[in-house]
C-alpha cells in the first residue's frame, strides 16, 4: 500500500474538503469512524483519523482510489466530493478526457500540451482555444479562467465600474464573447451598484476610509459578480 502524501495527486479531480466534512458530520461520524471504514472495508490500512482530518482541512488530498472509498464510507456519490474545477488539468480530469485526446483535438503535440497544462499557461491561438472549449465542454467563465484571461477581465471590469462603463463594452467582448445587449446591461448595472454603494457608504458618515474598504471589497468580488449578473440576464 502506498503511504499517504500531502501533495495533490495530479491524476485526481479537485477535492471538495468542506463537503467531506459536512457529509461526515451529517452522519454523526467522527474522523476515527471514517478512518476505520476505509481501513476495514476498503483495504487502506494507512488511513488514520489524522489523515482524514488533513483531507477535510485541505492540507492533504485523497487520490482517486481514496476518494472513491471515502464516498463509500460517507454514503454519497463520488461527484459530491469533487470540487469545482479551476485549472486546465482539473477540467480535463473531471471530464475523464485523456491528454492525448485534448492534444489531438486542439492540434498540438502531446508534450507541448502537457507543458501548458503543468504550467497553467495556455498559449493556444483562437482556433485552438475554441477547440479546447469544445472538447472539455467549458462554460464561458471556465474558458476565460483556464485560458489565462481572468486577470485581464478583472482589470477591465475594475475600470468599467470606476469610470465610464461604455468604453469597456468592446474590450470585454474580446475577452468574453457575450451578447452585446446583455453585456451593456450588466456593465451598466455593475457601474451603478458600485457608484451607489460608494455614495451610500459616504452618506452614512463612515468617511473616506470606510468607503475605500467597501469599494475594495466590491472590486475583489467583481469577476464572480459579473458572471452571476450575466447568468441572470441570459435566457
Amino acid at each position: 500500500m502506498r503511504p499517504p502524501s500531502p501533495h495533490p495527486d495530479p491524476s485526481a479531480p479537485p477535492f471538495n474538503a468542506p463537503a467531506a466534512r459536512r457529509l461526515r458530520a451529517a452522519l454523526g461520524m467522527g474522523p476515527e469512524h471514517v478512518a476505520h471504514g476505509l481501513r476495514v472495508s476498503y483495504g487502506l490500512p494507512y488511513v488514520t483519523p489524522d489523515l482524514v482530518i488533513a483531507w477535510e482541512r485541505g492540507t492533504a488530498v485523497p487520490g482517486n482510489p481514496e476518494l472513491t472509498a471515502l464516498a463509500g464510507v460517507l454514503w454519497c456519490a463520488p461527484g459530491e466530493l469533487i470540487g469545482r474545477p479551476r485549472t486546465l488539468r482539473e477540467h480535463r480530469i473531471a471530464r475523464a478526457v485523456a491528454p492525448e485526446d485534448v492534444a489531438h483535438a486542439v492540434g498540438m503535440d502531446l508534450r507541448g500540451y502537457l507543458r501548458m497544462e503543468e504550467r497553467g499557461d495556455w498559449r493556444g491561438n483562437e482556433r485552438q482555444s475554441a477547440a479546447l472549449a469544445r472538447v472539455l465542454d467549458l462554460a464561458l467563465p471556465d474558458f476565460v479562467a483556464v485560458t489565462g484571461r481572468e486577470g485581464k477581465l478583472a482589470d477591465l471590469l475594475h475600470s468599467a465600474v470606476t469610470t465610464r462603463w461604455q468604453a469597456y463594452v468592446r474590450p470585454v467582448m474580446k475577452l468574453a464573447p457575450l451578447d452585446k445587449g446583455v453585456l451593456e446591461k450588466v456593465l451598466q448595472e455593475l457601474h451603478q451598484d458600485y457608484q451607489g454603494h460608494m455614495a451610500a457608504t459616504l452618506s452614512w458618515g463612515g468617511g473616506s476610509r470606510s468607503a475605500s474598504e467597501s469599494g475594495r471589497d466590491f472590486l475583489d468580488r467583481i469577476v464572480d459578480t459579473f458572471w452571476t449578473a450575466v447568468e441572470d440576464r441570459t435566457p
